[in-house]
């Protein structure tokens, strides 16, 4: 089947049809399994921590209110923030890097890519219809998962996606919005899982000039130290506030002007938030308690990968099916890239003894 085929009208339908399309993914078995996807850190080790739902949703709420002030379509931004990580693997980046070293060292050459792999669960692997695979979303918001912010040639991307996605030009703006987004959910939150969890403080995040503009802002309401709760939820308000309003100030004429590229910071504030980020890398990322656990989540991909490559039998009925037609490097990817962190880990240790 052709995947124009699948773009099809629905007559009766209330609802528009990017909303139909987010009601689609909320109700996708991949989207309730990032309830159990880590962000940075593991489930199991809090329940304040966020993961890559809550994320997903911190996404969706942040593009929504971008989205309505620039006067596009909020449906179809919320469409794509909530399924811009469904292609996640377990135990965040270093288990989709993982995944890709293992295929590759297969001598499959077109490895893992967390981005397509969103897109493919979305078209080919959720099944909800008798005739054809994947969940019939609309052309935009598929766009939207599978080039984020730009153009997105690589040279894994099957001849046929390339056909007609144009691979070479930029998605809408709502898809180039969610990828602001999803920077500012993820540097706000990370700084204050971060600190909440002691692995990093507002003095290791003075180096940033960013970070000490939003602490004067904090300070400025008397919530009380920096070590106190309501501090810390205050300068994530405060940082996820002054990141928004700048994107609008920039973006808003551009937007209007139908500019190609048009979400974004003036140029100071983009290098403050490059500074960010590597600070955030260096100082949380790289911290020895986080290594060590990703460490061990990218033991249990190889682990799973070597065990299943051997012995195909203990996939699922639904993946193991699918090896009478697909190869099963590719099967076995898919199946581990959709498990959740704990039944990675779980299953991890069964079939190597290790309970």
């Amino acid at each position: 089947m052709e995947l124009t085929d699948r773009f099809y009208k629905i007559d009766k339908d209330f609802r528009n049809p990017f909303a139909r399309d987010r009601d689609r993914i909320i109700h996708s078995g991949s989207f309730r399994k990032l309830e159990y996807k880590t962000q940075v850190f593991l489930n199991h080790e809090g329940d304040f921590f966020r993961t890559r739902l809550t994320h997903s949703i911190e996404v969706s709420q942040i593009a929504r209110s971008i989205t309505s002030e620039l006067g596009l379509n909020e449906s179809l931004a919320e469409a794509i923030a909530l399924s811009h990580d469904l292609g996640h693997t377990p135990f965040g980046h270093v288990g989709g890097d993982t995944l890709d070293e293992c295929l590759k060292a297969d001598g499959f050459n077109n490895g893992f890519e967390h981005n397509f792999q969103s897109f493919r669960v979305v078209t080919k692997l959720e099944k909800r219809y008798k005739n054809f695979d994947g969940l019939n979303l609309t052309f935009a918001t598929l766009e939207g998962i599978l080039k984020h912010s730009y153009p997105y040639r690589k040279s894994f991307i099957p001849d046929v996606v390339d056909k007609y996605f144009d691979l070479e030009k930029h998605p809408t703006y709502e898809a180039m919005i969610v990828d602001r987004a999803d920077e500012i959910a993820y540097i706000s939150h990370d700084i204050d899982d971060g600190v909440h969890s002691g692995l990093i403080s507002f003095d290791d995040l003075k180096e940033s000039e960013l970070v000490c503009e939003i602490l004067e802002k904090v300070a400025q309401e008397g919530v009380g130290s920096e070590n106190d709760e309501m501090f810390r939820y205050r300068f994530s308000s405060h940082m996820i506030n002054h990141l928004v309003y700048s994107l609008l100030e920039y973006s808003q004429q551009r937007v209007e002007d139908k500019e190609e590229f048009p979400i974004g910071y003036e140029k100071e504030l983009e290098t403050k938030i490059k500074k960010l980020k590597k600070l955030l890398h260096v100082k949380m990322y790289e911290h020895k308690d986080i290594v060590r656990k990703m460490y061990a989540g990218s033991q249990a991909i190889k682990g799973l990968y070597k065990g299943l490559m051997e012995e195909p039998k203990m996939l699922p009925k639904f993946y193991y099916e699918q090896l009478q037609e697909r190869k099963k490097h590719r099967v076995v990817a898919d199946y581990i890239a959709g498990l959740s962190d704990r039944y990675a880990l779980d299953m991890y240790n069964e079939i190597t003894g290790r309970f």
